[in-house]
């Protein structure tokens, strides 16, 4: 696949993962900062969610990059990367998922990389391979916690199709955090 250039951002391309994904995974700060909690209803506008505040703090998935080294060169999956004026800034993991959706598997931008419409060119690449394949769509899942990921997908063309509220309380019985699955429909 050929790099794809963001005509709004000339210096953000996109390529297939190369054997330089391990060292800029750990090398970056992908967290976000949490200072509220929404409450996901289905079919209302995430603008239009009830809000919790929250003390701040960060939020940091502990990327590892070995779990994906099996999707990139597989014929159901795909690792991309995105660089700003070369340097790697975000990475997403799509695969074939069991419902025949494309599933991303991880979508992270660096810290220093947010709001240069970075994770946008992500999405867009993967939906660009989703298609290619025939896949009927694409789905994802987030958190109530992370709202900017929330806003980013409905602006894109998601739509809310599942809250599932006991995902996290296995790990932590007192979570608030609550799994929000969103579906860009193709068709």
């Amino acid at each position: 696949m050929q790099a794809v250039v963001n005509p709004k951002y000339p210096g953000l391309s996109v390529r297939v993962a190369d054997e330089g994904f391990d060292a800029y995974v750990w090398g970056n700060d992908f967290s976000f900062e949490v200072d509220v909690y929404g409450t996901p209803e289905l079919g209302k506008p995430v603008d239009q969610w009830a809000l919790e505040q929250v003390l701040p703090y960060r939020k940091c998935y502990g990327i590892d990059p070995e779990e994906f080294a099996s999707y990139r060169d597989a014929t159901d999956s795909a690792v991309f990367m995105a660089y700003l004026d070369d340097r790697p800034v975000g990475h997403i993991v799509v695969s074939t998922n069991w419902n025949g959706y494309a599933h991303v598997d991880e979508l992270a931008v660096v810290l220093a990389a947010r709001r240069y419409g970075v994770a946008k060119a992500l999405l867009d690449v993967a939906q660009f391979w989703s298609r290619k394949k025939n896949l009927p769509g694409m789905m994802l899942e987030t958190q109530n916690n992370n709202l900017g990921a929330c806003r980013l997908y409905e602006r894109c063309g998601y739509v809310l199709g599942g809250i599932d509220h006991l995902r996290y309380r296995g790990i932590d019985p007192q979570t608030r955090e609550v799994a929000i699955f969103w579906y860009r429909l193709f068709n």
